[in-house]
C-alpha cells in the first residue's frame, strides 16, 4: 500500500521526504525503492520531523493508534490505513484528537472515489431511484483460500479481533452508507473460520461473514464478505433496489453503472460530459479511456491535501468515518458471538 500512497501523493504535488519501517536497514531499502529523500531510523524520528506536513500510516492495524496519536500531537495531518483502530473507543479518541488539534485525519475508503459510485450516489439523492427497498451487496476475494495462505492480518495480536470484516467488509459498509445517504441501523451476523491453522500457526480471526442489515429507513439487505471465494480477486459489488430503479456497481468493472427498470435496463458508461457534477470532477480522462483503482486513490489523496489547504471536498472519508467503521465491526462481532442475534448499531 505504501507504493499506492506514494504514487497518489506525488500526483497531488507532494514530495516523499522520509520513510520509516520496523528496522533501519529495511527503511533504507524502502526509501530507495519508493524514492524518498531519506530514511528515518524509527517512526518517532519521522513523526517529529520539522519538514513533514502529513504522515501516511501503512503499518499493521494494531500499531495505528499509537502512531496516529503521536503524529497528531506533533502537529501533523494524518492519512491512516483502515481499520483506523482495533477498537471503537480508540477510533473515537483519534477522531476527537484530530478535531481538537485542528488537523486533517483521513482514512482511505477510496472506493468512494470511483466516478460511477458518485453517479449512483447522485441518482439516489436526486429521487430518480425512488425509495430504497432492499440491498444485495458483497465483497469477495480469494487470497486466503488455501491453508498455506498466511498474513499478519490472520492473528488478532497484529490485525485486531476481526479480519474479513475489518479488512474488506468495512469498505463495503462504508460504500453502502455513503451511496444511500443513511446508516445501517441494526444487523444480524454470522462468521466462519475455515482453518484453525494457517502455515502452521493458529488462526483467531474470521474468513467469512454473512450479514443481514436494516437501514434507518427500514430497507433490508444481505451482505456477504469472504476472503475465500475462488477466482474472485476484488469483487466488491453494490446492488441497490429502489421503488423506481435498481443500481448496480461492480468495482472490477468501475467504468459502468447498471440501471434496471420495470420496462428496460441500461448500462451507463462513464462520461464526464453527461455525468453528475460530483462524478464529473473525479473523471481525470475522457470517456473511453479506462480509469481504475489508482485513479480513485489519487483523487482521494488530492482531496485530503485540498482539505489540508482549507478546502472542504465533498465525500472525503475522515477519522469520523474510521470511527463509524469500528462501531460497525464491534456490532458484527457482538452479533456473531450471540449466534446471529439482531444487534442495534450505535449512532
Amino acid at each position: 500500500m505504501a507504493r499506492v500512497h506514494r504514487t497518489a501523493a506525488r500526483d497531488a504535488g507532494g514530495e516523499l521526504r522520509a520513510i520509516a519501517t520496523r528496522s533501519a536497514s529495511s527503511g533504507r531499502q524502502a526509501a530507495v525503492e519508493l524514492g524518498a529523500v531519506r530514511a528515518e531510523i524509527d517512526a518517532a524520528a519521522l513523526l517529529d520531523a520539522d519538514d513533514i506536513d502529513v504522515v501516511h500510516i501503512c503499518t499493521p492495524n494494531a500499531t495505528h493508534v499509537e502512531l496516529a496519536l503521536r503524529a497528531l500531537e506533533s502537529g501533523k495531518h494524518v492519512i491512516c490505513e483502515k481499520p483506523l483502530a482495533t477498537s471503537a473507543a480508540d477510533a473515537r479518541r483519534l477522531a476527537e484528537t484530530a478535531v481538537s488539534r485542528g488537523r486533517v485525519g483521513a482514512v482511505p475508503f477510496v472506493y468512494r472515489y470511483h466516478p460511477m459510485v458518485r453517479e449512483a450516489r447522485a441518482r439516489v439523492a436526486g429521487g430518480h431511484f425512488g425509495e430504497l427497498l432492499t440491498l444485495d451487496c458483497s465483497y469477495l476475494q480469494d487470497w486466503m483460500l488455501l491453508p498455506t495462505d498466511d498474513d499478519w492480518r490472520v492473528r488478532a495480536a497484529s490485525g485486531g479481533s476481526s479480519r474479513a470484516f475489518a479488512d474488506i467488509g468495512s469498505h463495503l459498509c462504508d460504500l453502502i452508507e455513503f451511496v444511500i445517504g443513511q446508516r445501517i441501523r441494526s444487523l444480524s451476523a454470522r462468521t466462519r473460520r475455515v482453518f484453525a491453522e494457517r502455515a502452521g500457526q493458529a488462526v483467531d480471526t474470521e474468513d467469512i461473514v454473512a450479514i443481514l442489515v436494516e437501514t434507518e429507513s427500514g430497507a433490508l439487505g444481505t451482505l456477504l464478505i469472504s476472503q475465500m471465494a475462488a477466482g474472485r480477486k476484488n469483487a466488491l459489488t453494490l446492488e441497490l433496489h429502489g421503488s423506481e430503479q435498481t443500481l448496480r456497481f461492480e468495482q472490477e468493472r468501475p467504468e459502468e453503472l447498471w440501471i434496471g427498470m420495470r420496462d428496460e435496463s441500461r448500462l451507463l458508461l462513464r462520461d464526464p460530459a453527461t455525468a453528475a457534477p460530483d462524478s464529473a470532477r473525479l473523471q481525470r480522462v475522457p470517456s473511453g479511456h479506462t480509469m481504475g483503482y489508482q485513479d480513485a486513490f489519487n483523487s482521494f489523496i488530492a482531496d485530503v491535501y485540498a482539505a489540508i489547504g482549507g478546502a472542504s471536498p465533498d465525500g472525503l472519508p475522515t477519522f469520523e468515518d474510521g470511527f463509524r467503521s469500528a462501531v460497525l465491526t464491534e456490532a458484527v462481532l457482538a452479533s456473531a458471538a450471540a449466534h446471529g442475534r439482531w444487534t442495534e448499531v450505535a449512532a
